[in-house]
């Protein structure tokens, strides 16, 4: 079992930043691929970015590409989702999930694993 925690959300104002983390504990972070998932209310969770199991591949959302970054620390079993010049539509629940494989994928059915989630709210 894999447990995994957010943190870092909260409310900025439009151009902001803000730095998720994912935290995992359970068993071994470093042989899951890692996603971010967004929903915001009244809309389909969306992919966000993914990173392989050993970071050395990564994917995004093309309306945060240029802005977001995920990176992942597996010595602190860690993935974090730096978001940078935030919009007001940037403004969703964001979820990590995990997965036991080597990459990541964009549909949430793949992954095994899904934190709480944390607000994020970007005011205009």
């Amino acid at each position: 079992q894999v447990q995994l925690v957010e943190s870092g959300g909260g409310l900025v104002q439009t151009g902001g930043s803000l730095r998720l983390s994912c935290t995992a504990s359970g068993r071994s972070f470093s042989t899951a691929a890692m996603g971010w998932f967004r929903q915001a209310p009244g809309k389909e969770r969306e992919f966000v970015a993914g990173i392989s199991r050993h970071g050395g591949a990564t994917a995004y959302l093309s309306s945060v590409k240029g802005r977001f970054t995920i990176s992942r620390d597996n010595a602190k079993n860690t993935v974090y989702l730096q978001m940078n010049t935030l919009r007001p539509e940037d403004t969703a629940v964001y979820s990590c999930a995990a997965r036991t494989g080597v990459t990541y994928f964009a549909v949430p059915d793949k992954y095994d694993y899904w934190g709480q989630g944390t607000q994020v709210t970007v005011s205009s």
